[in-house]
């Protein structure tokens, strides 16, 4: 059978069969396919997406300026255009290879290698620490058990400089200042904040599949490897990403513990760099090189959060359907 909406289902075949009205299709806004939005619909769009557009502009505006700046010479750095009157892409070279400024031309390759490795090794070793110290809490049952999670996120109430002295005290007394270790090596204590985010996520995985895991004689490392950190992928990738993007940006302890040149990183070389040009230090103020160098230090991690965008996402709608 068929309608004006389109063909009639029947319960069954034969003179007894039921007809079943027809279903109309409606649309994902919960409106007819039929129907267009209305105006006010169409003037609220409008609206949010001019108010995009114009926020969008407001956070690229710094960058876009950075890269103007990067590519100008050093008469025209600062004459607040977007887009240069005389090209001047060298500069992205002379951050390489330096400039009469400089009797030695930056190590800026040690410094990217530096920063690379030394992320990755602080990015790591939080990400593991913190999961095993989340998934005991989440996990296991005993004495006081809220109590310790209390005083672990009571530590983040504590400013970076109230343990600053300390923490140098203890990496002096054991020999390791003027290395690269202080900067990587703190995160095998694990952190408060991933602590909490992780566990979480830990507390979201039903607890059946841990005991059936017991049942089949599977240790506590065996369930945390085999189910908790599988199932909390999302949460483990932003653990990485955001203690990687600290550790990129961190210039206060390549501050206090590095020396010599061949350890910086980008923020301490960059730092050096500044000073080397700027004219405080006999230089002529070839502001164009610092800024090329700190474009150049932008772009690993906008690749970084663009390609982990979607676990982001995902862990946030996670978090959502726990709620």
């Amino acid at each position: 059978m068929t309608s004006p909406q389109g063909p009639i289902a029947t319960t069954g075949e034969g003179p007894g069969s039921v007809p079943v009205p027809p279903v109309p299709v409606v649309a994902p806004e919960g409106r007819p396919w039929y129907q267009f939005p209305s105006s006010a619909s169409l003037l609220g769009r409008a609206f949010y997406l001019v108010l995009l557009t114009f926020l969008t502009a407001i956070f690229l505006y710094p960058f876009l300026w950075a890269v103007s700046a990067s590519l100008k010479p050093r008469e025209e750095v600062f004459d607040n255009k977007l887009i240069p009157r005389h090209w001047q892409p060298s500069n992205y070279l002379d951050v390489f290879r330096g400039v009469p400024d400089i009797a030695t031309g930056a190590p800026f390759q040690r410094w990217l290698i530096n920063s690379l490795y030394i992320g990755a090794l602080a990015a790591i070793t939080v990400t593991i620490s913190s999961a095993l110290v989340a998934f005991a809490f989440a996990y296991f049952r005993f004495p006081l058990r809220n109590f310790l999670f209390g005083c672990v996120l009571a530590t983040m109430m504590l400013p970076g400089a109230v343990t600053m002295i300390p923490v140098y005290l203890i990496w002096n007394k054991i020999h390791l200042t003027g290395t690269q270790y202080p900067l990587w090596a703190s995160n095998l204590f694990a952190s408060a904040f991933y602590i909490f985010l992780l566990r979480q996520f830990f507390l979201g995985i039903p607890r059946e599949l841990f005991e059936a895991s017991r049942m089949d004689g599977d240790s506590y490392l065996t369930m945390f490897w085999r189910i908790a950190l599988p199932l909390a992928k999302p949460a483990l990738i932003v653990t990485a990403v955001l203690e990687f993007k600290a550790s990129w940006t961190d210039l206060t302890k390549p501050l206090i513990y590095l020396r010599q040149d061949d350890q910086f990183t980008i923020p301490r070389g960059i730092y050096n760099l500044l000073g080397l040009l700027g004219p405080s230090a006999g230089g002529h103020g070839d502001y164009q090189i610092v800024i090329a160098g700190t474009v150049l230090a932008t772009v690993p991690m906008i690749i970084i959060f663009f390609l982990g965008q979607r676990y982001f996402i995902e862990g946030i709608a996670t978090q959502g359907r726990k709620g």
